[in-house]
């Protein structure tokens, strides 16, 4: 099936045509209407070099708030309050620390300079949030994601110390769901993730749910 290729005009084709992989259509732009009318669809933007790829797979990695699976561990250094949990209070920073973490971890980073400024204006925009953790006075971990309606769509996460991201998952998780958020789009499967709760889910069912709660 050839890839859909975007243009000017706001749309994308319907998900269920993606390829096997999940990838749906190629180009486009990062303008906030594009990209709110694309978390609100199920589909999310990943750079590969120079090119926007679009992406709905199937199923959808998706953690429910109240099956957050906290282990006995975690439980404990949450006890000691090593740590402080904060959220939106230095949104460039997170997501300047997801970019170049991943990008030493991972020899690239799909956050490029247009996918930070644009989410940088999401911000602004009151869509895109972050939860940040702190350790003695330095940003030591956290995440962020796009917020619409009763969903919470997280992008990337970061640690500079052990367990300063999954502290912040945590909390921030604890936090969305005494605020009525529904469901979190982990979008595809990480180990770590599935230890914390998330669970595949058919994506036929992952946009009924987008319907009701966006």
């Amino acid at each position: 099936m050839p890839l859909f290729a975007l243009d000017n005009e706001l749309n994308f084709p319907p998900v269920h045509l993606a390829e096997q992989d999940g990838l749906l259509a190629v180009g486009g732009d990062l303008s906030t209407e594009r990209l709110l009318l694309a978390y609100r669809s199920g589909i999310f933007p990943w750079y590969e070099g120079q090119h926007i790829l679009w992406w709905c797979p199937d199923p959808r990695f998706v953690l429910f708030p109240s099956e957050l699976k906290i282990s006995k561990s975690m439980v404990q250094l949450i006890k000691k309050n090593t740590f402080e949990f904060k959220t939106n209070q230095h949104f460039k920073e997170v997501i300047g620390h997801c970019k170049t973490i991943s990008r030493r971890e991972q020899a690239s980073t799909w956050i490029t300079e247009e996918v930070k400024a644009a989410f940088m204006n999401l911000h602004q925009l009151g869509y895109a949030h972050c939860a940040e953790t702190w350790s003695g006075g330095e940003l030591v971990g956290g995440l962020y994601g796009m917020r619409l309606g009763k969903v919470f769509f997280g992008e990337s996460m970061f640690s500079r110390q052990s367990n300063a991201s999954k502290f912040a998952f945590i909390k921030y998780v604890e936090l969305l769901r005494q605020e009525g958020v529904e469901l979190i789009d982990c979008q595809v499967y990480t180990a770590h993730l599935e230890s914390l709760g998330a669970k595949m889910m058919k994506r036929s069912l992952f946009i009924r749910l987008l319907e009701q709660y966006c």
